[in-house]
């Protein structure tokens, strides 16, 4: 054998174990994406049930909603006539007050006056 000859099977020899050395991390990384992608299908296959619960609570939640806007509408409208009740009671106190509190006011006030001055005359005549 000639001196090309060993140099060549050296080169061989080396080349061998350099793709002998590259195989293991190789090996290592196809099982890493093997992994990976059984837990890609796995996250597929688990997320379907989630998103249709997902879907549904949505559903439930937009009806709740629904419900609730009927709610404050019905409340929009008690305040609305809660306001022309109030209105209301204020327009009749002051026509209660203008009518009859000032005359109803001196009438008191008189009868007042006369039991307090019977009072006084029935003391001094004793």
């Amino acid at each position: 054998m000639g001196a090309g000859e060993i140099a060549g099977l050296i080169a061989a020899v080396a080349f061998v174990v350099l793709v002998a050395i590259s195989a293991v991390p190789l090996l290592k990384l196809g099982r890493v994406l093997e992994e990976l992608r059984l837990a890609v299908r796995d996250m597929g296959h688990n997320s379907v049930p989630i998103l249709q619960e997902l879907r549904g609570t949505v559903q439930a939640t937009n009806e709740e909603i629904g419900k609730l806007a009927l709610v404050t509408e019905d409340v929009s409208k008690v305040s609305a006539n809660a306001v022309t009740v109030t209105d209301n009671a204020a327009k009749l106190t002051t026509a209660f007050r203008n009518t009859l509190g000032g005359p109803m006011i001196k009438v008191a006030a008189m009868t007042y006056g006369v039991r307090q001055a019977a009072k006084s005359g029935s003391k001094k005549v004793k």
